[in-house]
Formats: structure tokens, sequence, C-alpha cells
């Protein structure tokens, strides 16, 4: 039998989805009444299609079973960790670069402790956590020891750690491991755990929990002909084939976050294909991350309408993700985004 990846889709929120919940017409999402679903895409390689949940019974025996296995990880309910709540959606990662050359905010936020007040304004303002970064990876960048990468960040994280949850943005083991010492939260490490050797032996040892991030290639080349057979599926097999890879060297806990990488080795169409499609990554069972705001996409999409820190864009793709039951955004504008999904909140519960 073909290999089959299941994929949630035709979701419903707010009041009319607790209803359709309670009438047992749709599923809840990872336990949450308030976003559920009625139908599910199979997709294989050759070929997808779209069938009713009430389908299900119908199917070849086989492919019954692996929808069912599937649908169990669906529904059931995250346990929370991180300081993220993984029944409200959308939680706010904000984003704090100590950078002189990120690709929208570097050197705005890493002098004259600038960093450390923006990272409480954003946490004040309703962020979940802060993700907080030393080292540029944004297409072309070229990668800094870790001694310099250190240094931009040591004093910002002294100043919040024990205030406020921390994620600390870093490929780097010897980084990883000053940072818990001071306090951090969670490690998100864009590289997936491939760009340092001793990363995983981090993870393991320290039990901490950790955001899961694709990305194909380094961000010195990523960009540069990104190519895949099929990139839902590709970065859907990444992910399973690094949980049995963690899972088989000790890594047990269940503290785990993944993040399809938009931007990260992937074009227009690859990025807008993950985006629309995104609910398939629910199927692994772990709540999703994802990095929409400011990315080049919006630039691309909007083109003569693009603007220096794409908010509109930023705000739009976050509902739209919002909507795939998508757990958690990492954003620089929490206010605006925070805005725009209390709006469409209210709105649907009419």
């Amino acid at each position: 039998m073909s290999r089959y990846y299941t994929r949630v889709c035709n979701f419903y929120y707010g009041s009319l989805s607790k209803k359709l919940v309670k009438e047992k017409k749709t599923f809840p999402l990872n336990g949450n009444n308030q976003i559920s679903f009625d139908q599910l895409e199979l997709i294989s390689r050759k070929s997808k299609k779209k069938i009713s949940i009430k389908k299900i019974n119908s199917l070849p025996k086989l492919l019954k079973k692996q929808i069912i296995f599937d649908l169990k990880k669906i529904v059931s309910k995250k346990k929370n960790f991180a300081n993220f709540n993984f029944l409200k959606i959308p939680n706010i990662m904000g984003v704090l670069n100590l950078t002189p050359d990120s690709f929208s905010d570097g050197g705005k936020f890493n002098k004259n402790n600038k960093g450390a007040q923006h990272a409480f304004t954003m946490f004040k303002s309703g962020a979940n956590i802060i993700d907080v970064g030393g080292e540029s990876t944004r297409p072309g960048s070229k990668g800094i020891n870790a001694k310099i990468e250190w240094n931009r960040i040591n004093k910002t994280l002294k100043l919040i750690c024990k205030k406020i949850p921390v994620s600390l943005d870093t490929r780097k083991s010897e980084i990883m491991k000053k940072g818990i010492k001071l306090g951090i939260t969670i490690i998100n490490d864009i590289s997936g755990l491939n760009y340092d050797v001793e990363t995983k032996n981090i993870i393991k040892k320290y039990k901490i929990p950790f955001i899961l991030q694709h990305s194909q290639g380094t961000p010195e080349n990523m960009q540069k002909n990104p190519n895949y057979k099929n990139e839902l599926l590709d970065i859907y097999d990444f992910f399973e084939k690094k949980i049995k890879f963690l899972r088989s060297i000790g890594v047990k806990h269940d503290k785990i976050i993944i993040d399809p990488g938009i931007g990260f080795g992937k074009n227009l169409k690859h990025n807008m294909n993950i985006m629309s499609k995104v609910s398939i990554f629910h199927t692994l069972g772990f709540p999703i991350l994802v990095g929409n705001s400011r990315k080049r996409f919006i630039k691309e999409l909007s083109k003569k309408n693009d603007t220096k820190n794409r908010i509109g864009g930023t705000v739009a793709s976050s509902i739209y993700l919002m909507m795939q039951g998508v757990q958690i955004l990492r954003i620089h504008e929490v206010d605006e985004v925070l805005q725009g999904t209390k709006v469409f909140r209210e709105l649907i519960k009419k």
C-alpha cells in the first residue's frame, strides 16, 4: 500500500464548532472544541483526495487503520509547557534580535539595554515568550563564532531570564548550555539540531523543551535554488525521521514544537504550499510554530504594496495560520497581531 499522509481540513470555529462537536458532526482539533474539522485530505506521493470523516469506516482495512491512528494524535489534547497554552490559539513568540544585521531589525535593540526593554514591552503586550537571538540567519548571512554570539546576548539574558519566559534562538551547543544555566525556558534551533553535533546531547542531558525547525542548506546558501520532490511531504518526513532518531538516543520527553521553517530554503511556491496546507503537521502529534512575520513571501505577493514592517501581510497570514490550528506564531509586532486575532475571535463568536 502507498504511504498516505493525513491532513485535516474544512475547519469550524467558535460557537459553531462547539455545537458541531457536541452533535458529533466534527472532531475537535487537539482537544479544543473551539476549532474542529469534518474532512480529511489523504495525500500520497502520487495522488490526493478529500473525504468526510463519516467515510472513514468505508476505507480499505489497512488505510482505515492508519487514518484512525493518525486521528488519535490529531484530536489529542496537547500538554502545556514553556508558558504556552495550546488551547488558546494563537500563542505569541515575540522576536528579539540582538544582532547588527538581522533582515528587518538589525541594530535596533542591541545597545543600551534596549533589548531588555523591548522584551518586557512585548511580554506586557501579551507575548507568551520572547525569542532572543544573537546570530542573524537571514538568507545570505554568514555564521559567527560562539564568543561573539554570546557577547551579544549575555547581558540581556541576565536581565530578563528570571523575570519572563525566554526562548534561546541558537544553533550552537555552547550557547545553549550557557543559556540553560541562566534559566532560559526553551531552545529554538533553526537548523533542526543539524548544525552542531553536540546539540542533541544538550537536549538529552538537560531535558529542555525545544523547537525543531526544518531548513534546507545553511543561511549562507539556503535560497540558492531550493529544491524538493514534494516540499510538504519531504518536510513531514524530515520531522518524522528526526523525532524517531531523537527517541532512539534517549530524548523521551514530548516538550517538542515543530516549525516548518518558512523562508529557510524555500521559494515562494514552497512557502505558500506549506502555509496553505500547514494542518498536515498536526498529524505528527506536536504543537506547530510558524515564523511568518515580515517574511519575504509578503513582499513577493504584495509587490508595489510592500512596506518596511509588512504588518498587513503578517496579520493576514497570522489569521490564516490560526484558522488552521497553528498554536504558536513567531512575531515582531505583538500588539498588531494580537489586535487582529482578537477581533477575528470575536467575529466568529457571532
